[in-house]
């Protein structure tokens, strides 16, 4: 689906939501094609509301494998575990919305679209009732503890009652995300959806070709019964000797070679390869377009003017390129997934093979043979998780208390094989004790919502390199990416 069609059925459902009807606002994100994370967040919100809570995790699921910083998903699907009476599970993301925190007292998500702020207190506050549930009111009142450290003024009053609760072991109310608080769309980008035309259809005034009638941009085009004097770029020379072509259906790239075209352009198919990709000139530029969205243009007497007119009919499917062999691994990774069972896509296993399954910040499926030793286990994970064996542990439990090591008798391990499924928990280190700090040569502010906001001067702390020219960062609680020529390394603190 086309950016555009994205936005605007995205903007036609939060107008739904505005007008109180939000059935007709889910059916229209659940039409949305391949949804991003922030309207998966939103289908899982609404889902909650309807009391969907399976379908609600699971849109949970899809906004968090999109976008693993998002702590307000975490926080969304803790509190669908908790009204599953999933109570571990939901501590366990309680967990993970605060460390996507970061250490900070909030996140104000206005600028990413949405009119929320996470507070660490409210995580805590929830933690804490999960915990309470589970009969662990010890862990329960120091998380409290903890929350007063983040507390502010407007958030004193709960944090009270809730601690007066678990000192008599009484269970308090959640705190729960506001039904109809949604992530909304650009407002620049909605406001572009609406074509305007400033300077109307152009029209031919003189040309050396008869009767021409075409209006339009396209490449160069010979307007001299004989060239000029100077040399010809050789592009150019090959598009003159190519055959034209109008385009008939919207074209977006997906890559970095393939060219962005819309119905009406008139491009010159300089090849067209076997497997119905043609590279193409369009206004100077090379690319390459699916062959079966163009169709050759006739340039002779009488040209057919029906070839600017808009097609009615959608466009044909877009062409398989071929690419590299996928990996053949036999471990299968959905990341900060749900702790709910994950049947990996594999072949039956052999008569002594058995699948693991590891829940935790990675939820993992693994195929083994029952002789398998703990160091065979640890290597598969570490290839594919892409991290060293000394980077996590795995236990029984979702609590530390039961880690195997090397020393573990794993005969003693695949007993608690059942129906040849085996359950642990995986626990992620944190080893990047290390962070990259920057500090701002310049201001940079930008509509993008994606984009982080900040002053001169202001320290911003490295999340990820998105590449060369882009970084990722926090600054004062807001999260987003930013050029890397705008600032400069402050330090790393050890």
């Amino acid at each position: 689906m086309a950016f555009l069609d994205t936005l605007r059925q995205w903007d036609e459902a939060i107008s739904c939501v505005d007008r109180q009807d939000l059935k007709q606002a889910l059916e229209i994100f659940l039409s949305i094609e391949d949804p991003n994370s922030k309207i998966s967040f939103n289908i899982g919100c609404l889902q909650l509301v309807e009391q969907k809570l399976d379908a609600a995790e699971k849109a949970f699921d899809f906004s968090i494998c999109k976008d693993e910083h998002l702590a307000v998903a975490f926080f969304q699907r803790a509190i669908t575990f908790y009204k599953k009476q999933r109570f571990q599970e939901s501590v366990s993301d309680f967990q993970l919305a605060l460390k996507a925190l970061r250490g900070n007292q909030l996140i104000d998500y206005k600028a990413l679209g949405l009119r929320y702020k996470l507070y660490a207190c409210e995580v805590l506050h929830n933690m804490a009732l999960a915990e309470a549930h589970l009969g662990q009111w010890e862990r329960a009142q120091k998380n409290l503890v903890k929350a007063l450290e983040y507390k502010t003024d407007n958030k004193l009053n709960i944090l009270d009652r809730a601690m007066q609760s678990i000192l008599k072991q009484n269970i308090f109310k959640a705190v729960e995300f506001p039904s109809t608080a949604l992530f909304r769309p650009n407002k620049y980008y909605v406001a572009q959806l609406d074509k305007k035309d400033y300077l109307g259809k152009a029209k031919v005034v003189a040309s050396v070709i008869p009767q021409d009638h075409f209006s339009g941009f396209a490449p160069l085009q010979p307007q001299f019964e004989k060239g000029p004097d100077t040399p010809k770029e050789p592009e150019v020379l090959r598009a003159l000797e190519s055959e034209a072509h109008i385009v008939r259906y919207e074209f977006l790239p997906e890559t970095s070679d393939e060219l962005a075209v819309v119905p009406g352009n008139i491009v010159f198919v300089l090849q067209k390869g076997s497997d119905n990709w043609a590279s193409v000139v369009f206004n100077g530029r090379k690319g390459l377009v699916p062959y079966n969205y163009l169709e050759r243009l006739e340039m002779s007497l009488g040209a057919k003017q029906t070839q600017e007119e808009s097609p009615s009919r959608e466009p044909p499917s877009r062409p398989e390129r071929k690419q590299g062999v996928g990996s053949t691994d036999d471990i299968s990774v959905r990341c900060n997934s749900s702790s709910a069972d994950v049947e990996p896509k594999e072949a039956q296993p052999a008569d002594r093979s058995c699948i693991v399954k590891v829940y935790g910040t990675f939820n993992v499926a693994v195929r083994v043979t029952s002789d398998c030793t703990y160091s065979m286990l640890v290597e598969k994970m570490s290839k594919k998780l892409k991290r060293s064996s000394s980077s996590f542990t795995l236990s029984f439990t979702s609590e530390e208390n039961t880690v195997l090591s090397k020393d573990t008798d794993m005969v003693s391990v695949w007993s608690r094989t059942r129906n040849r499924c085996l359950k642990l928990w995986c626990h992620i280190k944190e080893l990047q004790d290390t962070e990259m700090i920057f500090v701002a040569r310049h201001s940079y502010e930008s509509s993008n919502p994606e984009d982080l906001t900040f002053n001169k001067g202001d320290t911003i702390t490295l999340i990820s390199k998105v590449n060369q020219d882009w970084l990722e960062g926090y600054c004062e609680g807001n999260t987003g990416i930013f050029p890397a020529s705008f600032v400069e390394q402050l330090s790393i603190n050890q």
